[in-house]
């Protein structure tokens, strides 16, 4: 289980000083307890992996709020904040620390053979019937892809 490996993570994080990892993995540990308390029983791998997958969407998006936060938006010349630079490495070095504990994506192939076979079962033809196929496909990766990435295949393959 996850949360077992990020207990044993911790020590060796607080042993080896390593401020990030060892910040990131608490946060972590403290959300997992949090979905255990709120589920009110102990929680299943796939829970767990759901858990690490929120918060790594949220580093995703703190990035992103933060690069367009470093575009210089005032005079010609003006130079990036170097916190917010800061900032986003500190983003950065968490997702990474996150996806240890995520399931490898499915690479392009993969995705598009899942895909194939998600429309060739559901029998769809057109984009009214997108949902479905999504829903097929979301069933078989279990995780392993972003929603995102697969409705942007389904719909190219509908259209």
């Amino acid at each position: 289980m996850i949360t077992d490996t990020i207990k044993k993570q911790i020590i060796r994080a607080m042993k080896t000083k390593d401020e990030i990892r060892l910040s990131t993995l608490k946060l972590l540990s403290s959300e997992l307890h949090n979905a255990k308390i709120e589920k009110r029983g102990d929680l299943n791998e796939k829970e767990e992996i759901e858990v690490v997958r929120k918060e790594a969407k949220k580093r995703k998006e703190a990035i992103e709020t933060y690069k367009k936060l470093q575009t210089p938006s005032g005079p010609a010349g003006k130079t990036p904040d170097p916190k917010i630079q800061d900032r986003i490495d500190k983003e950065i070095k968490e997702l990474e620390i996150l996806k240890e504990f995520l399931p490898k994506d499915l690479s392009e192939e993969e995705l598009k053979k899942i895909v194939d076979e998600a429309v060739a079962e559901t029998g769809a033809k057109s984009l009214q019937e997108m949902g479905r196929v999504i829903g097929a496909v979301m069933g078989k990766v279990k995780g392993r892809a972003e929603g995102g990435r697969v409705a942007e295949m389904v719909k190219s393959k509908l259209t």
